[in-house]
């Protein structure tokens, strides 16, 4: 069993940066894909960015390619989110999310076992 909890979310002015954190527990955080998905009001949950177990793979949404960055450290159990030049359309909550199966992408809600309460990130103009 996986527990994520995200932190680093908040308010911040249009073009400015964020970096959110999630901490996993357990022992095994090397053998799980990890991805960001985020969700804004009357809006479906919407893939940001995954990344693979070795981190040597990551695939972006198109709506934050080039913006945003996903990163992780086994050693820390942690995973990362680093967005900068914001937009009031990133204003989501965002969610972190652990897969231990195989895809290509990962981009997928239903491609995660594991799931965050989410932090919420407000971007204003």
């Amino acid at each position: 069993q996986v527990q994520l909890v995200e932190s680093g979310g908040g308010l911040v002015q249009a073009g400015g940066s964020l970096r959110l954190s999630c901490a996993a527990s357990g022992r095994t955080f090397s053998s799980y894909a990890m991805g960001w998905f985020r969700q804004a009001p009357g809006k479906e949950r919407e893939f940001v960015a995954s990344i693979s177990r070795s981190g040597e793979r990551t695939y972006y949404a198109d709506s934050v390619k080039g913006r945003f960055t996903i990163s992780r450290d086994n050693a820390k159990n942690t995973v990362y989110l680093q967005m900068n030049s914001l937009k009031p359309e990133d204003t989501a909550v965002y969610y972190c999310a652990a897969s231990g199966r195989t895809y290509y992408y990962y981009s997928r809600a239903q491609e995660y076992e594991y799931w965050g309460q989410g932090t919420q990130v407000t971007v204003s103009s």
